[in-house]
């Protein structure tokens, strides 16, 4: 069985005076453990999408569903990472760690425990008594990474976590993210409007359309023979540039039906 499906799901919104279809009959399964990226024209509808798989949004008909059971609500089954790391400055990095598990009445003393054994894993234990001040963006990234992974989600859901950083640190970041959440063993969902970055750090690429909003295509990305490759690997690979004109073209002609 599928961990997260979506079947037939659309979104409407309704105003006064009138209704704004933006998802459309949208079917959707991914396997535990499985890291998709989803790209699509600008207002599509693709951080919807988290929403609705996250129970912030409900659908206006259809049904999303994690590990068999309707989503009603918000899950602690799922973790979020947004595009800024939204780290309280006057804390320092260990109590940013334990927000979540505060607001979750988890064990704090476990989920202290939690923190500093993934932050010795991950190259930041010299930083838990730091302030969020004294790290590089793509550290604070990372401590955002932690942050979730400390109450411990099964799924992690990931929007556009990267683009406020420069290129360089965005390239780095990516491979440290991906390892570590492939190494944590996670199911992720990640939003982006980078080709490059949904290709290499995806299992598989889902293309939506204009809206109202469909997945139009699904690109399962095979690069490497087999052999597990690093997103910076991936994009050295062979067939990686044949993926990236093919989305881009299809990408392309969303824009320009749109207009």
């Amino acid at each position: 069985m599928a961990q997260i499906q979506l079947k037939d799901v659309c979104l409407s919104y309704f105003t006064l005076k009138q209704e704004t279809e933006a998802i459309r009959k949208i079917n959707m399964s991914i396997q535990a453990g499985e890291f998709i990226s989803i790209v699509g024209p600008s207002g599509c509808g693709k951080s919807t999408m988290l929403s609705l798989i996250s129970g912030m949004y409900r659908p206006t008909s259809g049904s999303v569903l994690i590990d068999g059971q309707e989503v009603i609500g918000t899950s602690p089954k799922v973790g979020y990472m947004l595009q800024h790391d939204h780290l309280f400055e006057w804390r320092d990095i260990l109590s940013n760690l334990l927000v979540g598990a505060e607001v979750r009445k988890m064990d704090l003393q476990k989920a202290r425990r939690k923190a500093m054994e993934l932050l010795d894993r991950y190259g930041l234990g010299g930083f838990a008594h730091h302030s969020p001040a004294q790290l590089s963006g793509g550290m604070r990234q990372r401590v955002a990474l932690i942050r979730t992974l400390v109450t411990e989600p099964d799924i992690l859901l990931l929007d556009e976590p990267f683009s406020a950083l420069d290129y360089q640190t965005r390239i780095t970041l990516n491979d440290e993210i991906f390892r570590i959440i492939k190494d944590q063993g996670k199911t992720a969902v990640l939003v982006t409007h980078d080709i490059s970055e949904a290709i290499s750090m995806g299992d598989r690429v889902m293309v939506m359309s204009k809206r109202p909003s469909t997945i139009s295509s699904v690109y399962d990305i095979e690069l490497g023979k087999g052999e597990p490759l690093t997103p910076w690997n991936k994009r050295e690979a062979t067939g990686y540039n044949e993926y990236f004109n093919q989305i881009w073209r299809e990408l392309e002609g969303h824009v320009v039906t749109a207009g």
